[in-house]
């Protein structure tokens, strides 16, 4: 989910060609393409003209997409899928900051580069701006969490980050919102992988394990494609750190892993919290205390989006670079990682999110098709949204 060099900017009449809300769409291909079947069991649901990273859908059904500006500046950042199109949300405002009017539009009040969409049982939506397009230089008082009322469809919480939680060089990258609604796990992708905890009330935050091993980039993995070494122009890999992040469904347990790594982690919940109504910060919040509390749960190679479905309890995981979703059981009797869909045009399957029906929704980010990683890649990428039905457990 990520990527870095220089941003090329997409003319205004891109996006807004009409005053309509929605994307623009590419004249050669239709407007709303109808959901295809295919034998791997993959529904195709949308495709879009630029790089979606995160996906989440409510529980009364609703879809959520997110862009950011990663090779692109791109013309949306939150958007709602409706018929099948891409329309920007909670409104037109809150997605009009363009690289161009850095200096016009306040960071604060406006989308800058959101890395993911998550939607809570409380009919919130959280969206997550890491606010560093490109994944180069943060924008000043940019970085944050805002909290979208569903029912309104108005914003009605904003955290900000400041460089204690989110320094030069972080990327926030995706979230997780306690069963309870009143806290938000966070993980940071970039120079110095962490964890990030908040207290959603206060609006607090507590920056952890940062730059520890299991939040960092695995030095003995190799992100590949095609067999082959997946690397950028100037001769650098991916080197994502702490990234893909799954909650319990009671809560109880957090999991994360780093796309640059092959180990999942997880840390009871009850090691995280606590300390926001505390005087001081209690001694077991220490990257100490918590790295002796960490579990090593299994491999799962490199990977990107993780999710545990309430339908099952079973955790899937993407999988890069074989073009593949994979799954894990979470039981005692963990029997590692099976092959549950591959498919070429799974590429770079990127965030999940399951539906009211246990549906399961995956981006495809084409990461590897990106021009980071290609120059000849077109300023807008192409991709898709898909879904597929989970087998039953055996």
């Amino acid at each position: 989910m990520i990527t870095t060099p220089t941003i090329r900017a997409l003319s205004a009449t891109l996006f807004y060609a009409t005053a309509a809300p929605a994307l623009a769409q590419e004249p050669s291909r239709p407007a709303t393409p109808a959901p295809t079947a295919s034998p791997g069991g993959l529904t195709q649901v949308a495709r879009f003209d630029h790089q979606v990273t995160g996906v989440t859908v409510t529980k009364d059904g609703r879809i959520f997409v997110n862009f950011p500006r990663w090779t692109e500046d791109a013309p949306v950042s939150v958007a709602e899928l409706k018929d099948g199109k891409p329309v920007p949300y909670p409104n037109a405002e809150w997605n009009a900051w363009r690289n161009a009017r850095k200096d016009t539009l306040d960071p604060k009040t406006h989308f800058v580069c959101v890395q993911s969409v998550v939607a809570d049982p409380h009919d919130r939506l959280w969206v997550v701006d890491a606010a560093a397009p490109a994944m180069a230089a943060l924008v000043k008082d940019g970085p944050k969490l805002v909290g979208i009322d569903l029912k309104t469809n108005a914003v009605t919480k904003t955290i900000a980050f400041d460089p204690s939680i989110a320094p030069q060089g972080s990327y926030l990258n995706d979230v997780r919102i306690s069963p309870d609604g009143k806290t938000a796990y966070l993980t940071d992708s970039g120079a110095e992988g962490a964890l990030i905890v908040v207290d959603i009330d206060s609006g607090s935050a507590k920056r952890l394990l940062a730059g520890a091993p299991a939040t960092m980039p695995d030095k003995s993995v190799t992100v590949t494609y095609d067999g082959k070494p997946l690397r950028r122009p100037d001769g650098r890999g991916v080197e994502f750190a702490a990234d893909g992040i799954a909650l319990s469904p009671d809560g109880g347990t957090l999991y994360w892993q780093a796309i640059k790594g092959k180990t999942l982690y997880s840390l009871p919940t009850d090691a995280l919290t606590g300390w926001a109504t505390a005087a001081i910060v209690p001694e077991s919040l220490s990257d100490r205390s918590l790295t002796a509390k960490i579990a090593t749960i299994g491999e799962n190679g490199p990977a990107d989006g993780l999710i545990i479905a309430r339908s099952d309890g079973r955790m899937y995981v993407t999988s890069p670079q074989d073009d593949a979703i994979k799954v894990r059981e979470l039981g005692g009797n963990n029997a590692g990682l099976t092959t549950l869909v591959q498919d070429p045009r799974l590429r770079w399957p990127d965030t999940f999110s399951e539906g009211p029906d246990g549906t399961l929704y995956v981006t495809t980010s084409h990461i590897q098709d990106s021009a980071f990683y290609r120059p000849d890649a077109p300023i807008s990428l192409p991709t898709e949204l898909w879904s597929f039905k989970p087998s039953a457990p055996r």
